[in-house]
């Protein structure tokens, strides 16, 4: 059962406010809600190019609804004195260490935000209730398809057994999972957590193989097409995945006793992805035609020239694929929007991006 949430009015607090994924949904949420305060805590780390964060931002700070505080959520001091000040009503957390292949490589980065920084939102959710008070009507968090591992059962339910995880980010992310379950059972805070399906767009993370691939075929290099081009990811565009999370904000896990008259914990679990996984080979085409059509790269450019194929790399998996189903019935919302069309969009703003780098 859910909870209706009202957000007109409501105060927001979303973590990783100038990241990718929280820039936007800080942006529908202005724009769309009435009477409505986001309060937004980014630390600007330099995991890749500040200026696009700083862009992001740009789009954001004009609005006097919006506040912004420069913070980190693996300080325990930043986040209470958010909690203390505003007094959240929905608390969305974005903010964490992004990326497969870096959590080999600086694996403490990780355990600081996604763990650390995950345990200080939940405290303070926690006492968010403390000497009587409202507190936090509903936390959604983000969880990730890496906690799927390399399960070889496709679609990917929610229902499916994520105990091998493959990286330490993906690690991370089923322990956010379970953390949040143990503090929804212990304290009944209404807890949703979402499954993000390889998340893409305009000002998206450099880090992300369509804007890697885009930057190395600008500067004529070769880009390396992992499992020899026999990978497919369910590629999910962020307005998709801003739309399903304002809609899972607005209706909580009712908190419930069981039969045992014991709590149950209001606890959910969603994947959100576009349900269509895309060769990688195939995708590389539609963004090559892409980049040509909006003018970032010229007709004439020799894609094959420019593609390696080499083999599958630590933390990867062979495919994902998201059934959302459990999303679909609960709140009538599945993503939709094609790959060529999302692609398409992203060309258009990269060749703006280039544009105003070069002034």
């Amino acid at each position: 059962m859910k909870r209706s949430i009202e957000l007109e009015g409501s105060k927001v607090l979303v973590t990783g406010a100038a990241g990718f994924i929280g820039s936007f949904l800080c942006g529908r949420l202005l724009k769309e809600i009435k009477d409505i305060t986001v309060i937004g805590i980014d630390n600007m780390n330099d995991y890749y190019d500040v200026s696009i964060k700083e862009s992001r931002l740009k789009g954001l700070t004009g609005d006097d609804r919006f506040v912004f505080v420069r913070g980190d959520i693996a300080d325990k001091a930043a986040v209470d004195d958010i909690f203390e000040k505003y007094s959240p009503d929905v608390v969305v957390n974005l903010a964490a260490q992004a990326g497969v292949r870096y959590s080999i490589e600086n694996p403490a980065a990780y355990i600081n935000s996604n763990l650390v920084g995950f345990f200080n939102i939940l405290e303070a959710c926690r006492h968010s209730y403390d000497d009587g008070k409202k507190g936090v009507d509903h936390l959604v968090y983000a969880s990730s398809s890496s906690v799927y591992g390399s399960n070889e059962k496709i679609p990917y339910s929610i229902s499916d057994p994520v105990d091998h995880p493959v990286s330490l980010y993906a690690a991370t992310k089923k322990s956010n999972e379970l953390m949040a379950h143990s503090y929804a059972k212990l304290y009944a805070i209404p807890c949703t957590g979402l499954r993000f399906f390889t998340v893409y767009g305009p000002m998206g993370r450099p880090d992300m193989a369509y804007f890697g691939f885009t930057d190395k075929l600008v500067k004529g290099d070769t880009i390396k097409i992992f499992n020899y081009g026999n990978c497919k990811r369910d590629f999910t565009y962020v307005d998709d995945i801003v739309e399903g999370v304002i809609r899972v904000m607005k209706g909580a896990p009712e908190r419930q006793v069981g039969d045992d008259g014991l709590p149950v914990p209001p606890y959910a679990l969603y994947n959100i992805g576009n349900s269509s996984p895309e060769n990688l080979l195939d995708f590389v085409d539609i963004l090559s035609k892409e980049l040509v059509a909006a003018g970032v790269l010229p007709e004439d450019f020799d894609f094959d020239a420019h593609k390696e194929l080499v083999p599958m790399q630590k933390g990867d998996v062979p495919v994902t694929y998201a059934d959302v189903s459990a999303l679909t019935e609960d709140f009538g919302f599945k993503p939709s929007t094609s790959l060529r069309e999302g692609l398409s969009r992203f060309a258009k703003w990269y060749k703006e991006y280039l544009d105003e780098k070069a002034r």
